[in-house]
């Protein structure tokens, strides 16, 4: 007996159907979400439950083929040319509809226009895009890149040139690199300045490199006690030029892990638990890629196992994990990379990922990890097994506090300079976790519909959103009225 085909389940890049919906809508969400997210696979014939192979008659195969070609003809746009071809499987035909990652973004619905018909894919669903999506698909159909954009109201000075220019200049010896003399003639050519009419121009990118001018624009680093956001011991938040708030990060990672020391014949040699190229490599990507539009802060954890850091916004422009994995890039903001290019911080594109895999490998260190949700890109280095004899005397022991760390990675020191402990009580009572179910779901949901979903009063689920948040469960990211929620720790969703 021949074995069955088997079928994972439904993904990001992969949706069952056991036929054709009587509204070409509601398959066509599917085909959009597809060409604005990183492509797919739509099969027609197979139970979306069972993932049983129930195929299509065959006397209707080329005429169900025609009306989906006409459909996607007929009710999206831009034009989206799928492909579409029969399979055979376990003796019985299926519809195959594959849709590459689409280059002409935003993809919407006609009937429902831009606004409201434009869809991307999230694990599994296809969703509606909120307007900062959407946005940002624009820019990637349009090649723009936001950083490059004129930043309205900034005023370009001679001092925040002058400075700008002489840190490329600094960091090009300090990396090695041939010496160059920069001024603004090379701002200009490289996109961070503009001329119109006789006058300079400050770009996104320029207001980045020089000042702390985007509230978002900061790096919240933060020690926790523990494997989890339970208990955390230390805090600090960086703000100013993108590449000060770097260097910053990289010597509170350094100041918070184990420095060990070995003997090589009569000279002693000191060496981090953690690979300082990777440790820069992992906080240089997070800036580099990050999604600009997102109101969100990058993020440094670090826990006892590992090493942890998040940036804003999922992969760009329909670039996918495996392309990643194999060192493929595109270029989410042009004007910040090429100045890192042009400092050192970047050697190759595409070769961050591959040098974290590289240096823990070096270190005999457990391999890292990288997940990609929707709305962030996070990767993690495992910390290797060291016993406390073996260990320096500097960890947990970071400066003192300055500023205060959003709730993002917990809440503010009451003791500036000594290292706090928050204690957190984990157990979720039902209406949590329905509101944790419910958010996985939609990270957008208001408390007056998450309580008519629960059916509880809106003043129930206040209460409990705000424990969920005093217990870091959950946390708010951009502002009150544009902003989403996000699950700290995945354990969370059943």
């Amino acid at each position: 007996m021949a074995e069955k085909a088997r079928f994972s389940g439904e993904s990001k890049n992969v949706e069952y159907k056991v036929s054709v919906p009587d509204k070409s809508e509601k398959y066509m969400k599917t085909i959009v979400a597809f060409a604005n997210t990183q492509g797919g696979r739509l099969f027609i014939g197979i139970d979306d439950r069972t993932r049983e192979v129930v195929g299509v008659d065959n006397m209707e195969l080329f005429q169900i083929m025609d009306s989906i070609a006409n459909a996607v003809s007929d009710l999206c746009e831009p034009q989206i040319i799928p492909d579409i071809e029969p399979q055979t499987v376990d003796g019985k035909n299926i519809i195959v509809v594959t849709v590459e990652a689409g280059k002409n973004r935003p993809y919407y619905l006609k009937s429902k226009g831009k606004e409201a018909g434009t869809y991307i894919r999230v694990a599994g669903t296809s969703r509606l895009a909120f307007p900062e999506k959407i946005k940002e698909l624009e820019m990637e159909g349009a090649r723009i890149s936001w950083d490059e954009l004129t930043c309205v109201g900034y005023q370009v000075t001679q001092e925040a040139t002058d400075r700008l220019c002489a840190d490329i200049e600094k960091f090009r010896r300090k990396a090695g690199m041939a010496e160059h003399v920069v001024k603004k003639e090379q701002l200009i050519n490289w996109k961070i300045l503009k001329q119109s009419d006789g006058q300079l121009l400050a770009t996104n990118a320029y207001a980045l490199l020089t000042s702390d001018y985007f509230p978002f624009s900061k790096t919240q680093c933060a020690v926790f006690k523990g494997t989890d956001r339970t208990v955390f011991l230390d805090k600090r938040e960086f703000t100013g030029p993108v590449y000060s708030q770097i260097e910053e990060a990289v010597d509170f990672v350094l100041r918070n892990i184990r420095l060990g020391a070995t003997i090589d014949g009569l000279v002693r040699r000191e060496r981090y638990e953690l690979p300082p190229e990777a440790i820069r490599e992992m906080i240089i990507n997070a800036h580099c890629h990050r999604n600009l539009l997102d109101e969100s802060c990058i993020q440094v954890a670090i826990y006892d196992d590992r090493l942890e850091v998040t940036s804003p916004g999922g992969l760009y422009n329909g670039l996918t994990y495996e392309e990643v994995m194999s060192g493929h890039s595109k270029i989410r903001n042009k004007g910040i990379a090429n100045i890192f290019s042009q400092m050192g911080l970047v050697e190759a594109w595409g070769s961050g990922i591959k040098r974290i895999f590289n240096g823990a490998k070096e270190y005999g260190l457990p391999e890292p990890r990288v997940q990609e949700f929707d709305n962030m890109f996070r990767v993690e280095l495992f910390r290797g097994v060291v016993s406390v004899e073996q260990s320096g005397e500097n960890i947990g022991k970071a400066s003192e506090n300055i500023g205060e760390l959003s709730g993002n990675i917990g809440e503010p020191s009451e003791n500036s300079g000594e290292p706090t402990e928050k204690h957190i009580k984990c157990e979720l009572n039902d209406t949590q976790k329905k509101i944790i179910k419910l958010l996985a779901e939609d990270n957008r949901l208001s408390a007056s519909k998450l309580a008519k979903k629960i059916g509880v009063a809106s003043r129930n689920i206040e209460v409990n959103i705000k424990k969920l948040r005093e217990q870091g469960v959950i946390v708010r990211c951009g502002s009150p009225k544009t902003g989403y929620w996000e699950i700290a720790d995945r354990k969370y969703i059943e």
